[in-house]
């Protein structure tokens, strides 16, 4: 991996005044973004929901009530963990994803929680979860059709989903997947402020940017073990 912005091509070099004249420029495009993201957040606040069967998923002290992974709160982020079976190291962009959330504790204040459900069996979901240093709540769905009825089926990919529970009654409220799940993360948001950005193929940058194939920047499950896992100093 290069180190050195000596080896690519560098933006222009402009007095203040120029440089403040085009930051203006990216500063309206910016908040008219923001704007827009507010007006999307209105419109989901204003969505429908759907009633949802009383599933039973497995936790890491026995079966357990879909209404139960609320713990209380009325509001809860489902993030369906990718799940290979008889594999070691599991989907690196999950364990990447996950890895991030250390500290939810804020959530509390919204009456809301956030947990890991995979179709792995709970057993094993618990043990790549301690070999990777996660910190979130793990259920299994392996033994229900939770994940294949929230649009992350075995063998399938990842997804958010969030839920409204009403007593022991639970609602679905919104999901999404593939890059929908951007909004979640800090991590492409502090990358998307760099001046070579993700240094991706797909991305649109000027000539001799830095670039290459997708995903080959991102840590491997490995790696995150390496970093957070429990032979981590």
């Amino acid at each position: 991996m290069e180190t050195s912005a000596q080896t690519h091509a560098l933006p222009p070099v402009v007095d203040a005044d120029a440089w403040q004249h085009e930051l203006d420029s990216l500063r309206a495009r910016e908040k008219a973004a923001t704007r827009e993201l507010d007006a999307i957040a209105a419109q989901r606040r204003r969505l429908p929901m759907v009633r949802m069967p009383d599933y039973t998923l497995d936790g890491a002290e026995g079966p357990v009530r879909l209404a139960d992974l609320f713990d209380g709160r009325s509001q809860l982020i489902v993030y369906n963990h990718m799940w290979f079976p008889d594999k070691e190291w599991q989907c690196p962009g999950c364990t990447g994803f996950t890895a991030q959330f250390t500290r939810l504790g804020f959530l509390d204040a919204y009456d809301a929680r956030f947990v890991v459900v995979t179709q792995g069996p709970i057993e094993e979901a618990l043990a790549y979860k301690r070999r990777v240093g996660n910190k979130m709540p793990w259920y299994s769905t392996a033994n229900s059709t939770f994940g294949t009825d929230v649009g992350a089926p075995p063998g399938g990919g990842f997804a958010v989903n969030v839920f409204l529970r009403d007593g022991d009654t639970v609602y679905r409220t919104w999901h999404t997947t593939g890059r929908g799940t951007e909004q979640l993360t800090h991590t492409f948001a502090l990358i998307d402020l760099l001046p070579y950005g993700r240094q991706e193929e797909w991305q649109d940058s000027p000539d001799g940017w830095p670039q290459s194939p997708t995903y080959s920047r991102w840590a491997g499950s490995q790696d995150i073990a390496a970093l957070y896992g429990p032979d981590t100093v």
